[in-house]
Order: structure tokens, then C-alpha cells, then sequence
């Protein structure tokens, strides 16, 4: 440690090897054993790489001591050699670590040297040493003004977009300057941790003393963080206007979007702190969103346009729901394959949920598209799309949302057919599933499944639901991609936000619709590798959970539920938790319209189930039936039993004889032993319960009084212990166990 820092401070030592030591420094910190101090380092780069060490120690009171060290230094009347632009980024680093760390005076001088350096930097190159040689003389050779990206010579300031072979210091310190303008604006202004200027002259109310401020006020006047603003303003257009050049090579072209990006978001500040730079502001960015729009490449440049309009459309009497629907409508159709924008317009969303306002219907209406973003970059957007869901879903959008989620694999699958279709054969792969598999892409030409493709591909919120098995069956040589399967492994973390998000608001009716939804889909699903156990798990949690939040529908779905349990075998997940809510919710003291026929009917049917699963013979096509299940159908006929007493007798006969089968696990009705095992005793704890008719009502039946508290549950009252002992009692009389 003592050797990196006296490397590091020594005034002698070569760049690179000062450079390696902070490096190492900075990955130590924090260190206790730490001693850099950056009090008598002349040189403005070694204080620099010194700074950046202690910033990564993390001490406040150091940070605040540094910051007035590099103050004193910027402050200096020195001249501005290779000096300054070493230290603006330790100003911004300070600012955002301890934003009291500099005070007023400093704070409005700094803002003025920004400005300067914004608006003034020179428009010449820097001067270029020859280095001697035959055909040159080692004499400075002056390389002329610095040019546009397309080549033109400069013929306003100088800006970040300026391109030249060699830069002046003041140059670098524009660049720079701009680099860390927003994050100065944010600290410094208005709610910032610096108070505004007190003899600040902008706040001029009135929209037309707004616009003319700009032209009637003298620079000089402008106190610094006004002049700041004017710069950056000014500054900000020039970028605008630089951006509409055609870049000569592709690095510039590049810089040009990430400038424009920028540039928006500062004034979006700018407007946001001092509202007479709004009007001038969108006489700005009027054109440029309807140049933006017309071109895919500058795609990523309209969402802070966008967030623009949010901030401030309704101030300005601007109606920018135009905006929001190209938006929505194109962008994720059009660009769902690009990850950037993926996770930029999931987080615009996401930060701009409180200003949507009364556009926020755009935004749900939209979700169809938005979950395009999803389908095909899962993995790292499944958690924004849980913070996302629950101000996506309303009552009007649960039923298709819950749909697409459950078909969010199949939509992958689509999205990348559709991108396939777009290359010619010779350009795919040869391991390309699409050329093993032609019938995936012909599917896309064929007229009887391209309004499938049509629905599933959707931008907006239809409000209507299509079976899509047809479109499973084409698109199954896909269900092994990796994308396709990383989506469906995303899908049961989703489904659980997604009902988390439901039951806040949903009533009865929308209950009912969605326990309907989940018996029909729990056996219609895109087939991916483990999709299906991994959907079916959370489903069975949520069936009993809407249940509960209307005991009713079981009595009101009571054909469906019957057409569900005597229908081909589902899911043993689902089933155990179709059977679970008969039992528990098919009472009149649930719903009055419960009648005896109900029950009887629920009774043979489930009777007739668990038949079957026990006596069937297991095979590859039938397994056999999990132990839960035989558990919950014995203790559901149970329950029905009890409510219509003339079942008691058949229900008695039916587990006498399932615990004698039970008796011998390798014929018996569930695998294993432990199965067997749990079988026999409950069993045996069903018929004992039943010898008593009017004890066994009141524990499977309880009131409503009772059965909130859920005494016969908790460990901490007497309850158990009085079942217990009854059991116990009743099992001795019966010769069940040995006295």
C-alpha cells in the first residue's frame, strides 16, 4: 500500500505506471490503511488519478475536503493549460456524493466557468508539432478550423460534435463540461442541494415576457446560474441543429444519437427549472419529433422527446397523445429484437408511470406490444415487467393479459419465425430450425392460421381471446429454442404478479371469469420442455385463492367444474386444487342457491374419479395418480357427505376400502410407501370423524365465525387437543388400536 501512494504522488514517476497504481488503489477501497492525501500534489493529473482514489474510499468528510481542493485549483487565475479537464470529472463525482460539499460562491462560479467554457471554446484546431523528418520541416503546422460531422467547416461555436484531428484544452473542457452538465443542473438548481440565485432575474411570469427574455436580456446581467442555463440552452439547440447533419462515418453517426438523447434530456431540465424556456423549447422539438418519426435509426432519441411531452405537453397546450401512440404502436413492433431500447422503453414506462395521467389507458391498451419487449428479452426484464404489471392490469385487460401471458413462449416463437421470414434462405444457418422445418415458415403464407399469427402478433388490446392450439402445433419445432424456453421459465414469476396485481380489485365476475380461464387453459398450453409443471404449480395456488375471494363461484361454475373432474385427467396440481375449493366452498353457508342435488351430483363425480385413479392401471400415457390427489378426493366426499347425510354411508364404505388397499402399498391405490402410508391415515381419521355425524359438520363445515380464525388450525388453542383425544377414544372403542 505504501509503495502504490508514493508511486502514485512521486512527480517523477511515467504516466502509465501512476495510472496501474490508482487503478489498484481504487479496487482496494474502501482500505483503513489508506494515507493518500491530495494537499500538496502540484500537478492537476496526478491529482486527478489521487482524487479518484479517495472518492472510492467513500469517507463524506473526505469527499467534502477534496471538493475544496479542486475548487481552489479551477479557481485559480492560472492559465488553462493541460491543467483543467483533469478535474471536472472529480467536480462531478463530488457533487453527486455530497452535494453540500460546495458552497453558494463556489457553486455560482463554477456555473459561470461552465457557461464560458460551453458557449466560448475556440473553433480552431489545436496547433499540430511536426515531428521532422525528410519531406517536413519541425515547425507548428496550423490544421484550420474545426468541421461538422459531414464535412463542412464549422461555422458556429465549437461543441462536442465538432470533429477535427487535434483539440484545444478549452475544448476538451466543452466536451466535458457538457458531459456533466444535467447532473450540475440537478444539483445546483432549484431542489437541488444549492439555493437559487436570490437576484435571479428569470423568473419572469407571463408567456410573452417568457419568450422575449431570451433576446432582451444582456449576458452581463444574468447572475451565474442563469447565464448557465442561457449557455446550455444555447448549447442544446446547436447540438439539435448538428444532429440533423449526415454523419460522415458510422462512430459519428453514432455520437450524434447519444448527443441528441442527451441534449433533450437537458432541456427537459431547463424547462423543468425555469419555465421561460419552454416555448423556445418546443418550437425545438416539434420539428425534430416529426423527423425522429419518420426515421427507424433515431429511434432511441424519442423517448426522452416523449418524456419531454410528459413533463410538460399539458403546460404548453400540447396534445402529445400522437407522440405516445407511435410510441406504443411501432416501436416495440417493429424493434422488440434490440436490447438497448428494450430496457430503455421499459424503464421510460416505468419512470414515467405518475405523469401518464389520463394517457395511462395508451398505455394498457398497449400491453399486447409492450409484452413483445418481454417475449424476447426475458431474462433481464422480468423483474421490470413485475414492478410494471400492476399499473397495466385493469378489469377490462385481466382476461387478454392473462391469455398472452399464459402464451408469452408461443410469442417468442412467433417474433423469431417473423424474423427468420425476413432472410433469405442462403443467409440462415444451417442449424436454423426454419430450414429443418419449412412448414414453420409456409405456416406464415397460410391463409387459415395467418389470423392466428395476426391476433398473436397484436399492438393493441383487441378485447377478444382466440384459441390458438392450431398455431401450437406449426410452431412446436421452435419450443426447444433457447429463447423460447428462457421466456417460459420467466412466465410462473409473471403469472404470480400478475394474480398479485388482480385480486387488489377484482370482483366477483372477474373471478368467475378468470376460474374459468384456468380450467380451460391448464390443459391448452405451448409446449415447452417443463413449461407446463411449472405453469400447472401456480395455477392450483391461485384457483383456491379466487375462490376465497368469491366463495360463490363454485355453486355459480358448478357445470363447469363437473364437465372439469369427469373430463380427460388433468394436471394432479390443478385437479388437487379443483377438488380442494369443491370441498371447502360447495355449502350453503358459503351460498344459499347450494342445493342437496349439487352436492350429490359433485359426490358422484368425484366419487367416480377416485375410482378410476385408484383402480386404473398405470401406464406411460396414464401414470399413477399422485398421493395428494387421493388424499384431497377422500377428504372432499367426505365433506360432501357430511352436508347430505345420506351420503355418509356410501362415503364410509368407500375409505374402509381404500385404507385396506392402502394396507398393501405395491396394489394400493398411491406409490410408495409413504403415499400408502398417508392414505391409510387419513383414511382412518375420515371414518373416525364420521362415526360422529354433528362433530364431523362442524369441522368440515364450519361457520363463518369459526372458520375465519381457523381454530380447528391453530396449535395455540385447545381445539386440536380435543380432536386429538376424541380420535384417540373413538379409535380404542373400535378396537383400531391396541389399549
Amino acid at each position: 500500500m505504501a509503495l502504490l501512494q508514493t508511486t502514485l504522488c512521486s512527480p517523477t514517476c511515467p504516466e502509465q505506471l501512476q495510472l496501474l497504481c490508482a487503478a489498484v488503489l481504487r479496487e482496494m477501497s474502501p482500505c483503513d490503511s489508506l494515507s493518500l492525501s491530495c494537499d500538496h500534489i502540484q500537478n492537476t493529473r496526478q491529482l486527478g488519478l489521487a482524487a479518484s482514489v479517495l472518492l472510492a474510499q467513500g469517507d463524506q468528510q473526505q469527499v467534502r475536503s477534496l471538493g475544496q481542493r479542486v475548487l481552489k485549483v479551477l479557481e485559480s487565475r492560472q492559465p488553462e493549460g493541460p491543467s483543467l479537464r483533469h478535474l471536472l470529472p472529480v467536480v462531478s463525482k463530488v457533487t453527486s456524493l455530497a452535494p453540500d460539499a460546495l458552497r453558494e460562491e463556489q457553486t455560482r462560479a463554477l456555473s459561470k466557468r461552465l457557461g464560458d467554457w460551453l458557449r466560448y471554446a475556440s473553433v480552431q484546431q489545436a496547433v499540430a508539432h511536426s515531428s521532422g523528418g525528410f519531406f517536413s520541416t519541425p515547425r507548428a503546422r496550423q490544421l484550420g478550423p474545426v468541421t461538422e460531422v459531414d464535412g463542412a467547416v464549422a461555422t458556429d461555436f465549437f461543441t462536442v460534435l465538432s470533429t477535427g484531428q487535434r483539440f484545444t484544452e478549452d475544448q476538451w473542457l466543452n466536451v466535458q463540461a457538457f458531459s456533466m452538465l444535467r447532473a450540475w443542473l440537478l444539483d445546483s438548481g432549484p431542489g437541488g442541494s444549492s439555493a437559487p440565485d436570490a437576484d435571479d432575474k428569470s423568473e419572469l411570469e407571463g408567456s410573452t415576457l417568457s419568450v422575449l427574455s431570451a433576446t432582451s436580456t444582456a449576458g452581463h446581467l444574468l447572475p451565474p446560474q442563469q447565464w448557465l442555463r442561457e449557455k446550455a440552452f444555447e448549447y442544446c439547440q446547436r447540438l439539435l441543429e448538428q444532429s440533423n447533419r449526415r454523419a460522415l462515418k458510422k462512430a459519428d453517426s453514432d455520437l450524434q444519437k447519444a448527443c441528441l438523447v442527451e441534449a433533450v434530456l437537458v432541456l427537459d431540465v431547463l424547462c423543468q427549472q425555469d419555465p421561460s424556456f419552454l416555448y423556445r423549447t418546443l418550437s425545438c422539438l416539434k420539428p425534430l419529433q416529426m423527423r425522429l418519426r419518420g426515421d427507424p435509426a433515431w429511434v432511441r432519441a424519442l423517448l426522452p422527446v416523449a418524456q419531454f411531452f410528459l413533463h410538460h405537453g399539458e403546460a404548453a397546450a400540447v396534445d402529445a397523445e400522437a407522440v405516445y401512440q407511435h410510441l406504443f404502436t411501432r416501436i416495440p413492433a417493429e424493434h422488440f429484437h434490440s436490447p438497448m431500447l428494450a430496457f430503455e422503453f421499459v424503464q421510460f414506462c416505468r419512470d414515467s408511470l405518475p405523469l401518464f395521467g389520463r394517457n395511462l389507458g395508451v398505455l394498457r391498451t398497449s400491453f399486447p406490444n409492450l409484452f413483445k419487449f418481454l417475449a424476447w428479452n426475458s431474462p433481464p426484464l422480468t423483474s421490470d415487467f413485475v414492478a410494471l404489471l400492476p399499473s397495466l392490469v385493469d378489469a377490462g385487460t385481466a382476461v387478454e393479459m392473462l391469455h398472452l401471458l399464459l402464451d408469452l413462449p408461443c410469442l417468442t416463437a412467433a417474433l423469431d419465425l417473423q424474423l427468420r421470414s425476413l432472410q433469405a434462405a442462403s443467409e440462415r444457418p444451417p442449424w436454423d430450425v426454419s430450414i429443418r422445418a419449412p412448414g414453420c415458415l409456409e405456416a406464415l403464407r397460410d391463409s387459415q392460421v395467418q389470423g392466428l399469427f395476426q391476433h398473436l402478433l397484436r399492438a393493441h388490446a383487441s378485447g377478444t381471446v382466440e384459441r390458438l392450439t392450431p398455431l401450437y402445433r406449426l410452431l412446436q419445432p421452435l419450443a426447444g429454442c433457447a429463447r423460447v424456453v428462457q421466456c417460459a421459465e420467466a412466465v410462473p414469476t409473471l403469472l404470480r404478479a400478475f394474480f398479485s396485481a388482480v385480486t387488489q380489485f377484482a370482483d366477483g365476475a372477474l373471478a368467475s371469469q378468470l376460474s374459468l380461464l384456468l380450467l380451460e387453459r391448464s390443459d391448452s398450453l405451448y409446449q415447452v420442455p417443463g413449461y407446463e409443471a411449472g405453469v400447472h404449480r401456480v395455477l392450483s395456488s391461485q384457483f383456491p385463492a379466487l375462490c376465497k375471494l368469491h366463495p360463490p363461484l363454485v355453486v355459480e361454475q358448478a357445470k363447469e367444474l363437473l364437465e372439469f373432474v369427469g373430463g380427460p385427467r388433468s394436471g394432479g396440481h390443478v385437479l388437487t386444487a379443483v377438488v380442494w375449493a369443491i370441498g371447502e366452498y360447495l355449502s350453503v353457508s358459503w351460498d344459499r342457491r347450494c342445493t342437496v342435488e349439487q352436492i350429490n351430483n359433485f359426490f358422484e363425480a368425484l366419487e367416480a374419479l377416485l375410482f378410476e385413479v385408484t383402480q386404473s392401471r398405470p401406464s406411460a400415457a396414464l401414470p399413477r395418480c399422485p398421493p395428494q390427489v387421493v388424499t384431497v378426493l377422500m377428504t372432499t366426499l367426505t365433506k360432501l357427505a357430511s352436508r347430505s347425510q345420506d351420503l355418509i354411508p356410501r362415503v364410509s364404505l368407500l375409505l374402509s376400502k381404500m385404507r385396506t388397499l392402502a394396507q398393501s402399498p405395491a396394489a394400493g391405490p398411491v406409490p410408495g410407501e409413504e403415499g400408502a402410508r398417508a392414505a391409510h391415515t387419513r383414511a382412518t381419521e375420515l371414518l373416525n370423524l364420521l362415526k360422529m355425524p354433528s362433530v364431523a359438520q362442524f369441522v368440515f363445515t364450519p361457520s363463518v365465525e369459526v372458520s375465519e380464525p381457523r381454530y380447528h388450525r391453530d396449535t395455540n388453542t385447545a381445539l386440536p387437543l380435543v380432536l386429538r383425544t376424541v380420535s384417540r377414544l373413538v379409535e380404542r372403542e373400535a378396537g383400531l388400536l391396541p389399549g
